[in-house]
């Protein structure tokens, strides 16, 4: 299983393209991961414990994921989930969970402000992967 994280960017979408030869070639599933920052005033708690997110935030996800879907469906098998957190811990926990094979993502996200404050999603990823990671520069960027 190869773990394409998409947050809805042109960056993501490239990746993407690459991953799907990359796990043509190999045999291998892709699995979509979304992963929605969590706002904790947002969250409340049940009374069985387990915090809920807004509907919002799936529907987001949901939005970021189906151009992603539209792109690949039909070519090759793959998986989605959404999930809320810190997008570098949340994408190698996945990676672990599922023994991924690889991550394959884009250079940069959804904007140079989130980057800042939130630090490089990609550079955690880096250091926290279980696996061998891939990061694909934008077209444009490459030479």
């Amino acid at each position: 299983m190869i773990i394409v994280p998409i947050d809805g960017s042109q960056h993501s979408h490239h990746a993407l393209d690459y991953a799907v030869t990359i796990a043509l070639s190999l045999k291998e599933e892709l699995l979509l991961l979304n992963v929605q920052p969590k706002n904790d005033e947002q969250s409340f708690s049940e009374s069985n414990g387990m915090d809920r997110w807004p509907e919002e935030k799936l529907t987001k996800g949901k939005q970021q994921l189906s151009e992603a879907i539209s792109i690949i469906e039909g070519k090759i098998p793959f998986e989605t989930i959404i999930r809320v957190g810190i997008p570098s811990i949340e994408i190698t926990t996945l990676a672990k969970e599922q023994q991924a094979t690889a991550i394959i993502m884009g250079s940069r996200g959804n904007g140079p402000v989130v980057s800042a404050i939130l630090g490089s999603v990609s550079y955690g990823v880096l250091h926290l992967s279980p696996c061998p990671v891939t990061i694909v520069p934008d077209r444009k960027d490459s030479l």
